[in-house]
């Protein structure tokens, strides 16, 4: 529990010193997986005067210390995307200067014309979200729901939280899908 490699051969790295090398330290912050070997006592002198920042600048500590308190992962706020309400944007339609007007920036929806069977409220919203057709059998949406979760979520996106409200509707829409009972399997 020592910390001591009771089975090492080396000699200690310590000028001057013959006593066994059984406790390894580390050569600089550099390289923390290179060693040098010292005796019990002169590890302890090493230990002492060994500063893993020194040579950085206040500034370059001061960073260190921010990435270490997120677990050196940087973070992402949790707000909405800029473009919100703004679909043609994210159809790579530019129009900075609105020259589509007010309700251009609005998705109007589908027309209800399009449904050839009576559904559910919550089924037909479920195919809207799904870009589904109410003709298609459930191995058909359950293809389409696969190819929407796969654009969607944030580990096929780089760690992008930007549709994570879009996934929870698809995942929703899905549910209602599969329990129906009027879609064939």
């Amino acid at each position: 529990m020592s910390g001591a490699f009771e089975t090492s051969t080396r000699s200690c790295d310590y000028p001057g010193c013959g006593e066994a090398g059984v406790y390894r330290a580390p050569k600089s912050p550099d390289q923390l997986d290179e060693f040098l070997w010292f005796c019990k006592d002169h590890v302890r002198e090493y230990n002492l005067k060994w500063n893993f920042f020194q040579g950085t600048s206040e500034d370059d500590f001061q960073k260190f210390l921010d990435k270490d308190r997120v677990w050196g992962r940087e973070t992402q706020p949790f707000t909405k995307r800029p473009d919100e309400g703004r679909v043609w944007s994210r159809l790579g339609v530019n129009d900075p200067i609105e020259i589509l007007g007010e309700k251009a920036t609005q998705n109007p929806g589908r027309p209800a014309s399009s449904s050839t069977r009576k559904l559910p409220p919550t089924e037909r919203k479920a195919l809207e979200i799904l870009d589904a057709r109410d003709t298609w059998t459930k191995p058909e949406i359950r293809k389409q729901y696969k190819s929407l979760v796969k654009d969607l979520h944030p580990d096929m996106n780089g760690g992008n939280r930007d549709d994570e409200e879009r996934l929870q509707e698809v995942v929703w829409a899905w549910d209602q899908i599969k329990d129906s009972r009027f879609f064939r399997d």
